[in-house]
């Protein structure tokens, strides 16, 4: 079966001992003792581990969506903001995992009724081009305003969409009271971060750098 159907599909056996030599493909360690098969994407001298949330099974999102919301119960938030496009499908779940009735999507299209005051750049380390805009449907501050939001995406690895969120949340006058993905990847991002809001991750991957027959995980310090 060929890609991407056999990635993000099930948690299986993590392998005993894990080598220190991947190919094309990355197990990554679930919290549970199981693994996730996971693509290497490949950038040259360095290669990242590849997590596309809304081509994962139910299985996967609804299991990393609970681990989410397990961690961020605490925070009592009261409205979840998921950020486009990857991060809508698990900021939906985590919304419905915590109880909530409903959740706030920002988009990268732009409607009729949309104000340019509601809008922020971002870009994504595997989306080629200049980037894109990001949205906030003004009709959705009603549903924010002087609640406690979390904000969601999938990947967090140079912090450039996180901190994109987090800028058109202030727009909106809104500070959230967390940050939660799915996969955090390296460490590049805690250079860049805030560290006045939390931030958790259901797992989290290394960068891979070339060797002669493969990729070998960068150590993190």
């Amino acid at each position: 079966m060929g890609e991407p159907f056999e990635f993000w599909q099930a948690f299986t056996p993590s392998p005993d001992p894990p080598p220190t030599v991947w190919r094309d493909s990355y197990a990554a360690a679930m919290r549970d003792g199981s693994s996730l098969l996971l693509p290497l994407r490949d950038f040259g001298a360095t290669a990242i581990a590849g997590l596309i949330s809304n081509q994962a099974s139910f299985t996967v999102i609804d299991t990393l969506a609970g681990w989410i919301a397990a961690d961020v119960r605490h925070f009592d938030a009261e409205v979840v903001v998921g950020l486009p496009t990857l991060g809508h499908t698990v900021g939906a779940a985590v919304a419905r995992v915590l109880g909530h009735p409903n959740w706030v999507a920002p988009g990268t299209t732009r409607k009729l009724w949309y104000d340019e005051a509601l809008s922020v750049a971002t870009r994504s380390v595997t989306s080629p081009g200049e980037g894109r805009t990001m949205w906030l449907d003004p009709r959705l501050l009603r549903r924010l305003s002087g609640r406690r939001v979390l904000l969601v995406d999938d990947v967090i690895c140079t912090g450039s969409s996180a901190l994109a969120g987090i800028g058109l949340l202030a727009r909106a006058g809104v500070v959230p009271i967390a940050f939660a993905v799915a996969m955090s990847q390296g460490t590049e991002w805690r250079n860049h971060w805030n560290a006045d809001i939390p931030l958790v991750a259901a797992f989290e991957t290394p960068i891979f750098r070339r060797v002669s027959d493969g990729w070998t995980p960068i150590p993190s310090f």
